[in-house]
C-alpha cells in the first residue's frame, strides 16, 4: 500500500522525461529476472518515453540463449531490434525497443575505424559526424540506468558521453516501478550541460 501511494506521487511529480533510456544489466541479472525486460517496457511505454535499450553484458552471449524467446515478445508490444551475436533481427511494431546482448562499445569502435579503412576514407575526412555514420547503435539515451552493484560496461562509450547516469541500489530481479520513477525524477532534476 506504501508502495502504490510512494508510485502515485512519484508520477505527479514527473514533467520532464527522456526520450531514450538504456538499462545496464548483467547476464547473472538476465537469468535471474527475464520477466523483467517486458515489464520495464511497459512502464516506458506507459509514460510515452520514446524508446528503450537494453544491454546484456555477458562474455558468452550463448549462455543467454534459453532467453531469447522471452525476449522476442517484446515485440508483441513495440518494435524490437534483437542484436545477438553477430545477427541483429526487428519485429513488431510501435515504440522502438532494442536489445543488445554481449556488444562492446570498443569493438564497435575498433569496427566503424575498420569499415572506414575498406571505404577507402580519406583520414582527413574523419570527423564525428562521419564516425558516428558507422555506429551500429545509433542511439544517444537521455539516461542510463545502472541496476546493482556491478560495474558500468564500455557499451554505447561514444554515444552515451553526453547521457546522465543513475546507479539503483537495487538488483535488477528485484527492480520495481518505484524504483525506476526515482530514477526518472533525478533525471528531471538534473541540470543538463551537454558537455558544455
Amino acid at each position: 500500500m506504501i508502495y502504490r501511494l510512494y508510485e502515485r506521487r512519484l508520477l505527479a511529480d514527473l514533467h520532464t522525461l527522456p526520450e531514450q533510456i538504456c538499462f545496464m544489466i548483467t547476464e547473472q541479472d538476465m537469468l535471474d529476472a527475464p520477466g523483467n525486460l517486458s515489464l520495464a517496457v511497459q512502464w516506458c511505454r506507459d509514460l510515452g518515453i520514446k524508446s528503450v535499450m537494453f544491454h546484456i553484458s555477458t562474455d558468452d552471449p550463448a549462455r543467454l540463449e534459453r532467453c531469447l524467446p522471452l525476449i522476442r515478445t517484446i515485440s508483441s508490444i513495440a518494435r524490437l531490434t534483437l542484436h545477438y551475436g553477430d545477427e541483429s533481427e526487428v519485429s513488431g511494431e510501435g515504440m522502438g525497443v532494442t536489445v543488445a546482448i554481449g556488444k562492446s562499445g570498443r569493438e564497435e569502435i575498433a569496427d566503424c575505424v575498420r569499415r572506414m579503412a575498406e571505404d577507402r576514407v580519406d583520414p582527413a575526412s574523419v570527423d564525428e559526424g562521419l564516425l558516428e555514420s558507422y555506429l551500429t547503435f545509433k542511439y544517444e539515451p537521455d539516461l542510463v540506468i545502472k541496476t546493482g552493484g556491478d560495474h558500468l560496461t564500455d557499451f554505447l562509450i561514444w554515444q552515451s558521453v553526453y547521457s546522465e547516469l543513475f546507479f539503483l541500489d537495487v538488483n535488477w530481479a528485484l527492480l520495481r516501478k518505484v524504483d525506476f520513477l526515482r530514477a526518472l525524477r533525478d533525471f528531471q532534476s538534473r541540470a543538463r550541460r551537454f558537455g558544455k
